[in-house]
This record gives C-alpha cells, sequence and structure tokens, in this order.
C-alpha cells in the first residue's frame, strides 16, 4: 500500500473485520456489530469524518479505559414518556440505539416519549437514530453536546460545542427525509481527515488560535469551528448545549472533553432522543403521503442553469449508498492504520493485503 492511494473493499467483510477487532478489544460481538455497522454506513454514505477512521480513536479509548464494555446504560428515571439513562461510558451507537428504542416505545403510549442520556460517548450519525424512528412511524428528533469547539461570534475563545441536531419524518421513500447537521460550518472529523490527507480546507470552516480564518486543517484542530449562518449556529448549538446536559443531569461546555483527548477520561457527552408517535395525530398513510408530496414538489421544481437534479435532506447519502452497490473507497493510510490494529489485537490482517 503506498500514501495516497485509495482501497476498494466489501462493505460487508470491513464490517466483519471492524467487529472482530472490537470484540478482541473486549466488547460485546452483539454490541461490536452495531457499531462497525454504523461506522461503515458513514463510509458508504460518503460521511468519511463518521466513518472507519474513528476506529484507532475508539479503540485507544476502550485500551484506556475511558469506554466500557457495557452493552447498555442504566435507566436512572423512568417518569413515563421521559426517561433518563447513565451510558456509563459504553460506546455511543449502542446506548444511542437503546434511548431511541424507549423514546418510540413511550411514544407509542403517549404520543411522544423523550430520553436523556448522560456520560454518554460519541455515537456516529446522528440521523441514525432520528431513522429508527421514522422507520417505527415516528417523527425522530436527536442531539448532544459536544466539548466547546466553536467562538461566540466576534470572540476569539472557544464557548460552545458543533452540536448536532437531526430530524426525521417517515415518508412514502424507501428513506425517511432526513436532516442532519453540526452546528458548525464543516465537522471536525472532516478536518481530521484532510489532515490526515495532507488536504487544505475551506477559509469558511475554521479559524486558528487567534481567531482568524484558515485553510491549514492543522491550524484549525489547535484553534476553532466557525458556526454556520454565524449568530444562527451559534444560538443554536447553546440551546443544544443547554437542554442535553441539564434535562440529563450531564455535563456541558468544558466539562464535556475532547474526543481525540486523554483516552483514560470519559467524553462525557449529554445527548437528547425523542419520538412523536405520527398515529397520536393523524392517519400516518395520509402523513407519509402529505410529506412525499412536499418532497416530490421540491425535487421536480425549476433548477437554476446548469443544476441536474435538487435533492432533499438526506437523500444525497441515501443516493451514494445506493450507488456503493456494497463497497466503498477508504484510503491506504486508514487501511494501515486498522492493520496495525489488529496486529496489536491478534485478529487476522488478510482483508487488505489482497488489494
Amino acid at each position: 500500500m503506498t500514501a495516497n492511494t485509495n482501497l476498494t473493499v466489501e462493505a460487508r467483510a470491513l464490517t466483519d473485520f471492524v467487529s472482530e477487532l472490537f470484540v478482541a478489544s473486549g466488547i460485546s460481538e452483539t454490541s461490536a456489530r452495531t457499531v462497525a455497522a454504523s461506522l461503515v454506513q458513514s463510509d458508504l454514505e460518503g460521511l468519511h469524518s463518521h466513518g472507519v477512521m474513528l476506529v484507532e480513536m475508539y479503540l485507544d479509548r476502550i485500551r484506556g479505559g475511558s469506554v466500557s464494555a457495557l452493552d447498555q446504560g442504566e435507566v436512572v428515571s423512568d417518569n413515563g414518556a421521559c426517561v433518563v439513562i447513565d451510558a456509563k461510558n459504553a460506546l455511543g451507537q449502542v446506548v444511542a440505539e437503546q434511548a431511541m428504542d424507549i423514546a418510540i416505545d413511550r411514544a407509542k403510549n403517549t404520543g411522544m416519549g423523550v430520553t436523556a442520556v448522560r456520560n454518554g460517548f460519541h455515537f456516529g450519525a446522528t440521523r441514525t437514530y432520528t431513522n429508527q424512528a421514522a422507520n417505527a412511524g415516528c417523527i425522530g428528533i436527536a442531539m448532544c453536546n459536544t466539548r466547546p469547539l466553536m467562538p461566540a461570534p466576534g470572540g476569539a475563545t472557544r464557548v460552545v460545542g458543533n452540536n448536532p441536531l437531526a430530524i426525521s419524518l417517515p415518508c412514502r421513500d424507501a428513506e425517511p427525509l432526513a436532516l442532519d447537521m453540526a452546528m458548525s460550518e464543516a465537522a471536525m472529523g472532516k478536518i481530521r481527515m484532510a489532515a490526515k490527507l495532507g488536504q487544505p480546507i475551506p477559509q469558511t470552516w475554521a479559524a486558528d488560535s487567534t481567531g482568524a480564518p484558515t485553510t491549514d486543517p492543522k491550524a484549525a484542530i489547535e484553534g476553532m469551528l466557525l458556526p454556520t449562518a454565524g449568530h444562527k449556529g451559534y444560538g443554536l448549538a447553546l440551546i443544544i448545549n443547554l437542554m442535553c446536559s441539564l434535562l440529563s443531569g450531564g455535563a456541558g461546555g468544558a466539562a464535556v472533553k475532547p474526543l481525540y483527548g486523554d483516552p483514560s477520561e470519559p467524553y462525557a457527552s449529554a445527548q437528547l432522543f425523542m419520538a412523536i408517535d405520527i398515529a397520536h395525530f393523524l392517519d400516518p398513510a395520509v402523513f407519509q403521503d402529505l410529506a412525499q408530496q412536499a418532497i416530490d414538489d421540491i425535487r421536480n421544481g425549476p433548477r437554476a442553469p446548469g443544476v441536474e437534479r435538487l435533492f432533499t435532506p438526506g437523500e444525497p447519502e441515501f443516493t451514494r449508498r445506493q450507488a456503493a452497490n456494497g463497497s466503498l473507497n477508504i484510503s491506504a493510510e486508514i487501511a494501515q492504520t486498522l492493520t496495525k490494529a489488529a496486529g496489536d489485537l491478534g485478529v487476522g490482517t488478510s482483508l487488505f493485503s489482497t488489494n
């Protein structure tokens, strides 16, 4: 393998391989597969910042003790429609799936379910869990906080995370209508990916440590992300941080630790998962028909010169996943990182040797 070379692998084989790495690190097979499938799906959708590039960091944290091998979080408060979970630093995808399952269950009974999570870990693409709700006939909403990464407008120090928000609605399409956005102009994972590949970033993505916009991803990592839409993105990020931390009784602001920081120190993200059962409001079939009509009206609407296709939220990722047809490209550098991890853990490393 040489630098800057992309390797083509089958998604199923990569999922099996990544799952084996987690199992060898002490994670149960069920949880390992949940996490591996989440990471590989992000790569299939072109969201490499949420893909298998995260495996090395996840394994470091498992080894360092800041991520536990638990298969679920502990329900510490249950008041019908409202539940609080202490994740106890378990892998984020496992607890997020659990939390949304509970929210869906309560929504079916009362119309709405809300699960707040404290002591959580990184859980990958947020819309994974809102789509989980949409596929169960609910509107799904999910959000979480991160360590401070962005300044207030005009500021020169980090005061709030880029705190993602996702909302999914069921429709007649095979895939729900899914808005998924972080409150920064770009995710830190994309900047880390650019740094790994030695590529510059757009000047609108981040500022250096003095607050000046930068195209250097390394300077951006040491500096600050810039909020999307200025004060609007900043304001939403602040509200998400407070909702997640206060309702869960968990960490907020600087009490959430760096994801790529000390692997022995828990990340301590606070998270919120909501499900709204459509059947409590109107016939779900009517809802899906009307939602689909709105989507189709947008897709079939007039286009600006040179524009071939109009997309609705979540459609580009779904389209990329369909076009991938079960295979994906990863960089040689990431393949080498995974191969080294496999060697350290005593897992077979043949996946990349034949490429």
